[in-house]
């Protein structure tokens, strides 16, 4: 399955990054002209024409988009959404792809009608260029099949300064911009710079195009990326938008929470105490390791894997039972195989039983297997042989290498 991931967390995202970040991507820009000659035939447009560049943005070679419009009317609700479906007519969209136009113009026009219920001009939010940003980027994500697979989103930088609206100035985020990713509940990232970096249609597209807002990129074989810029110039970090193309890699993506704290001066039957608790608890591993301390003071740091839903009463067990004073608690993501569970018949010694086996795979492909401790324990008892011959015969039915998993 094709997997694209959107990154406006560099630079942020307005509608012109996007299609100049596809179209670097893709190679495409011809699928444009098609949806340029629908828009320049429109009522309210005079004359339509886009050129694309390619730029140096902050030493990442990017792609511009330019364009030229003449509006000759102001555009209603109904003009944008029956402008969708001529564009989607004409050339061939998809109605994944026309539905998605609509909740987008959906999305920036009621956020701005929110936000001025008393003064609202639907032409603020409907112009042309908005029109051809949606409408192009749906364009070629639908040709080159990424709305058949997944579309990533990171969460995108905000920036600062202030930004022009109809009564005048006002602090970054735009109003609409903010507006839009409280609707989709959209994490955002900050940036000191003084401009406006995510635009609203750049978050309306992100919210809507997305799958799903990740802190990471998820787990893919990375084919392509593209860049794409506006006309912004901006201090500290390369102005583009990147867009980066894979496959996807069936794993499953999870977050742990680690649990770290230093031990120099506790008596090791505490902490082999302290780890019967936090095992008993529901840690899913404890481990130590040794370090150098204060004054090269030998010590052990205690090590926790847990989740988020059982921390804090693990937190609780380190700090009562060994009296640490402080702990660090890493949220960190991990990707883990794909893992089933089934029950297998196996033959050792002349007898048949029965064992649980957990069996990972990525891709289809088995990893490995390993049954299940207590089963064989219990094999290995009732035969009077040895646990590792037991597992070792066990494996060997089960075609699997010895393998934790």
């Amino acid at each position: 399955m094709k997997v694209l991931v959107i990154d406006p967390k560099i630079a942020g995202i307005s509608g012109d990054m996007l299609i100049a970040a596809l179209v670097d991507l893709t190679g495409s820009a011809d699928l444009l002209e098609p949806v340029a000659d629908v828009i320049g035939g429109l009522s309210c447009c005079d004359h339509f024409s886009f050129e694309v560049h390619d730029v140096d943005a902050g030493g990442i070679s990017a792609k511009k988009i330019k364009v030229e419009v003449k509006e000759k009317n102001h555009r209603n609700h109904t003009d944008m959404r029956d402008s969708i479906v001529e564009i989607a007519k004409k050339t061939g969209l998809s109605d994944t792809a026309k539905n998605l136009a609509f909740r987008i113009i959906d999305d920036l026009l009621s956020a701005d009608e929110k936000l001025h219920r008393t003064v609202f001009h639907h032409h603020e939010m409907l112009s042309v260029d908005t029109l051809f940003d949606v409408a192009g980027s749906l364009a070629l994500l639908d040709h080159h099949g990424f709305l058949e697979g997944e579309i990533f989103g990171t969460p995108p930088v905000l920036g600062s300064g202030f930004t022009c609206i109809a009564g005048g100035e006002i602090a970054c985020p735009a109003p609409a911009t903010l507006e839009i990713l409280c609707r989709h509940q959209i994490p955002y990232s900050s940036y000191p710079a003084d401009m406006e970096m995510t635009t609203p249609t750049g978050a309306a597209l992100l919210a809507n195009i997305t799958d799903r807002i990740v802190d990471a990129y998820p787990p893919m074989k990375p084919l392509r990326v593209g860049y794409g810029t506006g006309s912004r110039a901006l201090q500290g970090r390369p102005p583009v938008l990147r867009v980066a193309e894979g496959m996807n890699f069936d794993a499953v993506q999870d977050r742990i929470i680690m649990l770290e704290t230093n031990l120099d001066d506790v008596p090791g039957e505490t902490v082999g105490y302290t780890v019967e608790r936090l095992r008993e608890a529901g840690a899913v591993d404890v481990f130590l390791t040794t370090a150098s301390g204060k004054k090269n003071r030998p010590v052990q740091i205690l090590h926790i894997i847990t989740n988020q839903q059982d921390y804090p009463g693990l937190l609780e067990i380190l700090m009562d039972e060994t009296g640490t004073l402080g702990v660090r608690i890493l949220d960190i993501p991990r990707l883990v195989a794909y893992r089933t569970r089934q029950v297998m018949r196996v033959i050792v010694g002349g007898e048949a039983f029965e064992v649980s086996v957990k069996t990972s795979t990525v891709n289809g492909n088995v990893l490995a297997r390993k049954p299940e401790y207590e089963d064989l324990k219990k094999i290995a008892k009732q035969l009077n042989l040895p646990l590792n011959k037991v597992r070792e015969e066990v494996l060997t039915q089960l075609g699997a290498p010895a393998r934790d998993v």
